[in-house]
């Protein structure tokens, strides 16, 4: 699992924070006959070029008792016994003679720092949260790593890492790694689950110059930046970042009003464009990652200028000397457990009192015919308006009336939609009136309390740079999308986390018109049937529309691709065997008269379907309701489940959708195994 470079809070109760170690990443199988691999990113076996580590391993798997998969780091180790650089790996990376290895071995020692456990036994720990991978890893570990040995135990905080920043800043670390407590393993992916925080330096440089501008760009390309060394002013780059077209016109004319034919850098340097020389008298502040090894700043960003230092005074901050890049192991601080409660984003309300309070307030500004701020119970605060606008018109029911629908099951809800991407589709004139859809949050700050998120480039199917998407599982986020007035909850298959992992895949039943709705539970039936002959569990829910949902949960790092082929073959089947009532086929106009369309194609990465206890904007004002297979045997009738009569449904037979959560996911190598032949 990698890391994605992107901001994140040094305080954070749902974050845990780990030192950023430069080494090489490994994955580590440990069996208690001896036997050791160690696997770098890129699948080399690199046993051989580290014998103390495999040695250190080797004794620990004879006491473990069950074979263990790690992951972790080899890291390089300075003369103090901190991890350092990963240039003092590369003398061994291309060593393949024994006695050359075990040299090199002796003079530049080496550790593995462990920060992860992907598997016990035979129980792969992947679905689990990092909480429990991490405290189950300090139990197997227990005694038998330390924190200046070759096999080490990474440092953990939880929530608030400014003093572990400090420490990094002071001892020169590369950086942090801030990872989502509740996140799952995602093998083999970068992930937003896990983010690395790299350190930003800052401080004034004085501005010696320009270059011409590329292509579109108005007035400059970048600063030419210097510091003093005594009389001289020393070249340290350039940067043409952090500018909009106000700043560029302002700098530019005061670099006008300083121009001069001689450069004053003490020595003369080449750009990628002409270069024009200014007085050195203006001071920019600038924020970069770290300096190079001769004396260049990376990634260096504009901030503004400074006109309360003299230019004179600006000195190279930070001593040249090279840094060490690892961190000092601290035999005052032990490694936190994370175990703990899921972080408070993804619970739902506590308790029926504090849903009716919410209620409560809602009612009394719609009796009123006002807007307001709403308090929700963990304190955030959401703006309503517009509570008595007709959302379903011939049914009387409101903007209100959906509202207060929302708060009161979000105790069921919540949990089917956390960590989802979310999909809206918006009827801001009610059901009658024209819709649209909107994939992204287009607010450039949403309400304190609801979660958007960026995914990784490349995966968000809608292509947009910078798109932010909502988040599913908190109170504050469902009541401020039905606020912009998303009647139904559309979640996508996977998580934030691992958005390219399906949880599970769904069955749609969609009836022709003419195709009644005994003959849509006929086909569910069916499906059923199919399903239980493969030994795979599944859980019904009405759509809330015409249809039925069937949903089959998966096991850990299924991909989308290999959940729809699985809902393939289960249509086709139920097709073959019952032609007069069930279909596969796509087209409208070819489906015979008064079947039952067996979707499987809804299981496509950025695909949506309602999720349970969702409202539709159906003529009934639907809800998508769990069903047990009983009730499907005996006949229903999808119309009994509105937003006035679900609730107290609910209430009465409890969480019928957990199941979906909880069973044992299907056995998908076994199907495609059989249907292969």
């Amino acid at each position: 699992m990698l890391a994605t470079l992107a901001q994140a809070p040094l305080k954070d109760p749902a974050l845990v924070y780990e030192p950023k170690y430069d080494g090489i990443r490994a994955i580590v199988e440990v069996e208690p006959r001896g036997n050791v691999r160690l696997w770098s990113r890129n699948g080399n076996d690199k046993a051989r070029q580290f014998p103390a580590i495999v040695a250190a391993l080797r004794e620990i798997g004879n006491g473990l008792g069950i074979p263990a998969t790690l992951d972790g780091e080899i890291v390089a180790l300075d003369s103090a016994g901190r991890p350092a650089g990963f240039q003092r790996l590369q003398g061994r990376i291309h060593l393949t003679g024994e006695s050359d290895v075990e040299r090199q071995d002796r003079a530049q020692p080496t550790a593995l720092i462990v920060f992860d456990l992907l598997r016990a036994g035979t129980e792969d720990l992947c679905r689990l949260p990092l909480t429990v991978r991490r405290e189950r890893l300090e139990k197997l570990l227990k005694r038998k790593v330390d924190a200046t040995g070759v096999l080490r135990l990474s440092e953990q905080v939880r929530g608030d890492a400014r003093a572990l920043e400090a420490r990094a800043r002071s001892e020169g670390w590369e950086g942090l790694i801030a990872k989502d407590a509740s996140s799952t393993y995602q093998a083999g992916r970068r992930s937003p689950a896990w983010r690395k925080i790299k350190l930003v330096h800052e401080q004034e440089f004085v501005i010696g110059g320009w270059t011409e501008p590329r292509q579109t760009r108005s007035y400059f390309g970048a600063l030419l930046l210097g510091v003093y060394d005594g009389k001289d002013l020393v070249y340290v780059g350039h940067t043409g970042t952090g500018f909009d077209q106000n700043e560029l016109a302002r700098v530019w004319s005061l670099l006008q009003q300083r121009r001069t034919d001689s450069s004053p850098f003490s020595t003369g340097f080449k750009t990628n464009e002409p270069a024009h020389w200014a007085r050195p008298d203006l001071v920019a502040q600038i924020k970069f990652t770290e300096w190079t090894a001769d004396g260049k700043l990376r990634h260096p960003v504009y901030l503004g200028l400074r006109d309360d230092k003299s230019p004179r005074d600006v000195i190279r901050e930070e001593a040249p000397a090279v840094r060490a890049k690892g961190r000092r192991e601290s035999k005052e601080r032990e490694p936190v457990s994370t175990s703990g409660p899921t972080p408070a984003r993804t619970r739902a309300p506590r308790s029926a009192s504090a849903v009716s309070a919410v209620i409560g307030q809602l009612q009394a500004l719609e009796d009123a015919r006002r807007d307001g701020t709403i308090e929700l119970p963990n304190g955030d605060r959401v703006g309503v308006t517009n509570l008595s606008k007709l959302f379903w018109p011939d049914l009387g029911l409101t903007k209100g009336d959906l509202l207060r629908y929302y708060v009161e099951v979000s105790p069921y809800l919540l949990p089917a939609v956390a960590d989802r991407p979310l999909v809206m589709k918006r009827f801001p004139n009610g059901v009658a009136g024209k819709a649209f859809y909107q994939q992204r949050s287009r607010a450039e700050k949403p309400p304190a309390g609801v979660r958007v998120e960026q995914l990784p480039e490349g995966l968000d199917p809608i292509g947009e740079p910078d798109s932010l998407r909502f988040i599913g599982g908190s109170l504050t986020t469902l009541v401020y999308m039905t606020q912009l007035a998303a009647i139904s909850q559309d979640p996508w298959f996977s998580r934030v986390q691992t958005p390219q992992d399906a949880d599970w895949v769904a069955i749609d039943l969609d009836p022709s018109d003419d195709a009644p709705f005994s003959r849509v539970v006929d086909v569910a039936r069916w499906v059923r049937d199919e399903l239980a002959s493969m030994k795979v569990p599944s859980v019904p829910k009405t759509s809330g529309s015409s249809g039925l949902h069937i949903y089959i949960p998966l096991p850990s790092h299924t991909s989308y691709e290999s959940g729809m082929l699985f809902c393939q073959i289960v249509a086709t089947l139920v097709a073959s065997r019952h032609p007069k009532e069930a279909t596969v086929e796509r087209m409208v106009a070819r489906r015979p008269r008064g079947t039952v369309y067996v979707d499987f194609l809804q299981n496509i990465l950025g695909k949506t379907l309602a999720t349970a206890y969702s409202a539709r904007a159906s003529s009934y004002a639907g809800v998508s309701t769990p069903l047990r297979w009983a009730e499907v045997d005996e006949g229903i009738d999808p119309r009994d489940f509105t937003i006035r009569t679900a609730p107290r449904r609910f209430r009465e037979v409890g969480d019928l959708w957990a199941p979906l959560r909880e069973s044992k996911p299907a056995n998908l190598e076994a199907v495609f195994k059989k249907y292969s032949r």
